[in-house]
């Protein structure tokens, strides 16, 4: 069953039930019709038209968009409307970038001509997550889509308007259905769609256990696949960094989503000499959020998506500060209904602690104080995921450096980790494999074909 609940009380809003084995193919056999008989075949500026008109209403409709995304899984307006306007910026730059992206490369070569072509391969299937219930969908789906793949989403159970309210975006613009579908299937039934010949590519955003499964199952069919995993990302402050915009950066990042975000800075590396400074402005920062109504746009921080998010973290803080870790900060407003989770800060975390070792998804940091640059690096790598990761310095020099030394897939210097449409988004170690985004994320679900005349 998909259903919404609204986070800020638990109320039961709107329920769907899962799709039967016929519906399921039933959809799948639309995707294959629409991909060989229109979609694959218009020329890629007629795709772009389409994403053009998405971008617009998704502009033209931001706020109804956003207290959607606030109803189901809780954040905060502000953030909501955000996300949308992010989705109206890849749609724009895709449509303008895609021709060329997806065009022809010749090369030199003893053949009369030698080129590469970029091709679409059939259908995508995205599974995707209920915390960026509009972003993540679109970062994945519109570079598909624009290279002639037809979409298939499996979206979380707990944002269904959500991803609805996509489709219904695609089906307005392309004036059919086809192009893009939601599936709402049970996980026993993703190898069947994935079996099926028009899928020739899964792209998954979620936990690493989750990444393992599907790949798993992508592999055994030989499929291709894009895997955007978890994360524990580093926020490395140097001596000679801006202390107070280093601070409002690692607040901003960790705070963002009540702090469910696989690239938020979850464990905060600070230098020796300037601790005491960070942590005075921290606190600063921290005392200025406000914790409430997500619909309120003087929130900062809503509830957690789920009660058992919201447990789980829970169980995950109380463990670490059985295992000798200092609650050093924990805001101090307690609101009865809802799946409120403080913004919390901890300091003498031990190493196979959960703050530690994992993932913690929602408003926890950690702080590591180290003596030396070197032990910042090995602190910073001492994790089973490599995401991103953030460097505080004003010597840039120094600080790229340093960033050629970190086993992440993203660094950024100076700013926090972010998606960016113009450039190429992922991971390394448990943090997944493949890109989204930019000139590369696009050739992800492509034909690559390589074409000689002698």
């Amino acid at each position: 069953m998909f259903y919404t609940a609204n986070p800020l009380n638990n109320q039961r809003l709107a329920e769907f039930p899962t799709l039967s084995t016929t519906d399921i193919q039933e959809r799948l056999a639309l995707a294959e019709q629409v991909y060989r008989t229109h979609w694959r075949l218009l020329a890629v500026p007629e795709r772009a038209a389409v994403v053009r008109l998405i971008a617009e209403q998704l502009q033209a409709n931001a706020t109804t968009y956003a207290q959607l995304i606030t109803t189901e899984m809780g954040k905060p307006i502000r953030q909501g409307l955000a996300e949308i306007e992010k989705c109206a910026w890849l749609c724009t730059y895709f449509a303008d970038h895609a021709a060329d992206f997806l065009s022809e490369q010749t090369e030199s070569t003893e053949y009369r001509k030698s080129y590469v072509r970029f091709e679409p391969i059939g259908a995508v299937l995205g599974i995707m997550p209920w915390n960026f219930p509009f972003w993540q969908v679109f970062r994945f789906a519109v570079p598909a889509c624009l290279a002639g793949n037809v979409i298939l989403l499996k979206p979380a159970p707990n944002v269904p308007q959500c991803s609805l309210a996509i489709e219904q975006l695609f089906v307005t613009a392309t004036k059919k259905r086809g192009v893009f579908q939601t599936i709402f299937a049970e996980i026993a039934d993703i190898e069947s769609v994935i079996t099926h010949p028009v899928v020739q590519g899964v792209a998954l955003t979620g936990s690493d256990r989750a990444g393992a499964s599907v790949a798993a199952l992508a592999g055994k069919h030989l499929k291709k696949c894009v895997m955007e995993l978890g994360g524990s990302d580093a926020f490395i402050v140097l001596e000679d960094a801006d202390i107070k915009a280093a601070a409002q950066a690692a607040v901003q990042s960790r705070m963002n989503n009540a702090g469910q975000t696989c690239i938020a800075a979850k464990r905060l590396i600070i230098m020796e000499g300037i601790a005491s400074a960070f942590l005075e402005a921290l606190r600063h920062e921290l005392e200025g959020l406000t914790v409430g109504n997500p619909m309120d746009e003087s929130t900062d921080v809503g509830p957690m998506a789920r009660p058992d998010l919201q447990q789980q973290l829970a169980q995950q803080l109380e463990k670490t500060l059985q295992q000798g870790a200092t609650c050093w900060y924990r805001k101090n407003e307690s609101i009865d209904a809802g799946n409120f989770f403080q913004p919390t800060v901890l300091l003498h975390v031990p190493p196979g602690s959960p703050a530690y070792a994992e993932e913690l998804f929602g408003p926890v940091a950690a702080v590591f104080i180290v003596p030396t640059e070197d032990e910042a690096i090995v602190l910073a790598n001492d994790t089973p995921y490599g995401l991103g990761a953030a460097i505080w310095s004003l010597d840039w020099a120094r600080a790229e450096r340093l960033a050629t030394q970190l086993e992440v897939g993203f660094v950024a210097i100076n700013d926090i980790v972010k998606s960016d449409p113009r450039l190429p988004f992922g991971g390394v170690k448990r943090s997944g494999f493949g890109r989204e985004l930019g000139a590369l994320g696009i050739k992800e679900f492509v034909n690559t074909k390589t074409v000689v005349i002698k």
